[in-house]
């Protein structure tokens, strides 16, 4: 009898991740504070099985069985036969701390206890508890029915035996995983920060309009979505937040430093897509904005932004953050980037991205545009030897 998997939180991410769950035949116990919460996530299940079943993906009997394994409390103490928990609610450590502590006094000792946050410390969460070397971060996208990538985010405190029956479990569901170092926005929420902030510092600097830095990323670049686009998407609160806590994790570092154009979008309710309004407009009958084409500008902005990427990859890898075939594998399967940014600095050429990134520190004198360590090595040693 495979082992009952406790969720908590109800919203998008927690019922998608209970879903995931139920799909790999777990029995799964969804907790939430809210019943409203609750009631909702258990029609969308209904809904996304019957879409499934109109499709022909699942026969009636198999979504009946997925919707029968997923079972709501508003009690911790359903949690008690639970071999795995994971809370995925507020990005807030104190929050999270509270809950830990609480969970940890309803589970059996051997219970591992995951959070599925994006960019807080493992390690002060792992704290928050008795046990703490059974807790580990167990990270998905959204939407996670959908999304294949999971990273896996063990703390300073966390077993070997904790990561690897976590890694287990997960890579049982399907799922593609990587394993990422504790530190602020693991891999991908780390390495894509570029995408956005250059993006942003573009359209500031008055280069190009949004729609014309989009269309540049996705037609040149091969990108499937623009970073406005994007951030509409996600919704420019939760990327702003999640922007402004990776750069105060890294003591303010200039290379993750935040933008006033989103965090104005942000104060002025413009969300994106869940609001009607963000960069673009969504309301009905909004024309979408027209993109100036200009060829020779568009692959100036897709490089200036891919050398950006590249080079916070390339210091992920220094750093040991994590291996290099994690690195590429997260960028492509969390964040559908067209390939591994360390396999694109190979196919451009490391001297060239060096070269490009020191012409953009020449230019601005902004420790945002310092190369990492490791690609000045990497140059020099291809430079000597090749």
């Amino acid at each position: 009898m495979k082992m009952e998997i406790g969720i908590i939180g109800a919203g998008t991410m927690g019922s998608g991740i209970a879903q995931v769950a139920a799909q790999a035949g777990h029995k799964v116990w969804l907790f939430d504070t809210n019943h409203a919460a609750l009631e909702k996530a258990e029609q969308s299940l209904k809904k996304v099985m019957n879409r499934l079943v109109e499709k022909g993906r699942k026969t009636q009997e198999e979504a009946n069985q997925i919707i029968g394994l997923v079972h709501t409390t508003l009690n911790y103490s359903s949690f008690n036969d639970c071999g795995l928990v994971i809370e995925a609610i507020v990005e807030n450590l104190e929050v999270k701390k509270k809950v830990f502590k609480c969970l940890e006094e309803e589970v059996a000792d051997d219970c591992i206890l995951a959070s599925n946050t994006s960019s807080l410390s493992i390690a002060s969460i792992a704290a928050s508890i008795e046990k703490s070397d059974r807790v580990i971060g167990i990270h998905f996208f959204n939407p996670a029915p959908l999304m294949p990538l999971v990273e896996i985010i063990p703390a300073v405190q966390t077993s070997s035996q904790t990561l690897n029956k976590a890694k287990d479990m997960i890579d049982s569901w399907g799922k593609k995983t990587v394993i990422a170092k504790d530190t602020p926005g693991f891999i991908v929420n780390r390495v894509a920060r570029p995408f956005y902030g250059e993006a942003i510092r573009i359209y500031e600097e008055g280069i190009a309009d949004m729609a014309a830095i989009d269309w540049a990323m996705k037609e040149i670049g091969g990108f499937r979505m623009g970073p406005f686009e994007l951030m509409d998407y996600i919704g420019n609160d939760i990327n702003y937040t999640v922007t402004e806590t990776v750069w105060t994790a890294f003591y303010y570092d200039p290379r993750y430093k935040p933008s006033f154009t989103q965090k104005r979008m942000m104060e002025a309710g413009y969300l994106g897509r869940k609001t009607g309004k963000g960069y673009y407009d969504y309301s009905e009958g909004a024309e979408a904005p027209t993109p100036d084409t200009n060829k020779v500008v568009g692959e100036a902005i897709v490089w200036r932004i891919l050398i950006m990427l590249i080079n916070e990859a390339a210091d992920a890898l220094h750093l040991g953050v994590a291996s290099r075939e994690d690195i590429d594998l997260a960028m492509t399967k969390g964040v559908n980037y067209p390939k591994g940014l360390l396999q694109w600095a190979d196919e451009k050429g490391i001297q060239e991205v060096l070269d490009g990134l020191d012409k953009l520190y020449l230019a601005y004198h902004e420790e945002r545009y310092r190369a990492s360590v490791l690609l000045r090595q990497y140059a020099a040693f291809k430079r000597k030897f090749y």
